[in-house]
């Protein structure tokens, strides 16, 4: 049985007068790695900043579990925004700081941990990613995939509920990228987390993604809802199949075993 972690009730995002998305309404399971995607400019990351609490929708609300996030008073709203953790395209690690000053950053502001505690659990965290030892690195020092592994110790450092991707993958090399995504499932296997990702990559839809939601530029709302190998295995929406086929629909195609049955992309599930 599943539970809703997150609702998206009657949403419509705009800047001013200029319609983003509208008429959105979705819900997120509770252990779901759940995959916002669509073309570019569709509003994919206004949706996900909506969703933390940085952008107001025009219209619209999301629930966490039973709690309203937009019509709460703005201490209520910080408060159900520490049941989560955002890993942002960048990594938003501050350079000047090493890495166990940059993950501990949330700890020291929000608890009251001692340094001893703190260093303790910096270092936990810093293992969980695969950067045992790195503390006193600075960003600088790493790779690109050390960077994101690094800024996401520093967001699951509250040990939230609900972990928020914006582009993981991007700027990745193939092993990298394979690595984040194999992390980003453990994270969901072994510590029960919610994972919700903005991705455009095909490889970490199909390979990780249980369930999703497809924002269309043209009509400026959600046009298909679920898991990313069903859709491509039974939507009849073409601009569905071309996102997810990328371009790469005629009927031989679609028809393809490999396609059909995502061996291509059926790593894990």
């Amino acid at each position: 049985m599943t539970t809703p972690c997150l609702v998206i009730k009657d949403m419509t995002l705009a800047y001013g007068d200029l319609i983003i998305q509208q008429n959105l309404n979705f819900i997120i399971n509770r252990s779901d790695i759940f995959i916002i995607m669509g073309a570019s400019g569709c509003g994919k990351s206004t949706l996900l900043m909506s969703l933390i609490g940085l952008v107001r929708p025009a219209k619209g609300d999301v629930l966490y579990g039973e709690e309203s996030l937009w019509q709460a008073e703005p201490e209520t709203r910080q408060h159900i925004l520490r049941r989560t953790g955002v890993l942002f395209q960048s990594g938003a690690l501050l350079s000047s700081m090493t890495l166990f000053e940059n993950v501990a950053l949330p700890i020291t502001e929000h608890t009251h941990l001692n340094v001893e505690h703190t260093r303790q659990l910096v270092a936990y965290k810093l293992a969980l990613v695969g950067l045992a030892g790195f503390e006193d690195y600075y960003p600088a020092e790493l790779s690109g995939g050390m960077q994101k592994r690094a800024g996401l110790a520093r967001a699951m450092a509250l040990d939230p509920e609900i972990l928020f991707f914006d582009e993981p993958s991007a700027g990745l090399d193939p092993v990298s990228a394979k690595l984040m995504d194999d992390l980003i499932r453990s994270l969901r296997d072994h510590l029960g987390a919610t994972i919700v990702m903005v991705t455009h990559e095909l490889d970490s839809i199909f390979a990780i993604g249980n369930n999703s939601v497809f924002l269309d530029t043209e009509t400026k709302t959600m046009i298909a809802t679920g898991s990313p190998k069903q859709l491509l295995a039974e939507s009849k929406d073409p601009k569905v199949i071309r996102f997810l086929t990328r371009d790469k629909t005629d009927n031989q195609q679609k028809d393809d075993p490999k396609i059909k049955q995502g061996n291509t992309y059926e790593q894990a599930s």
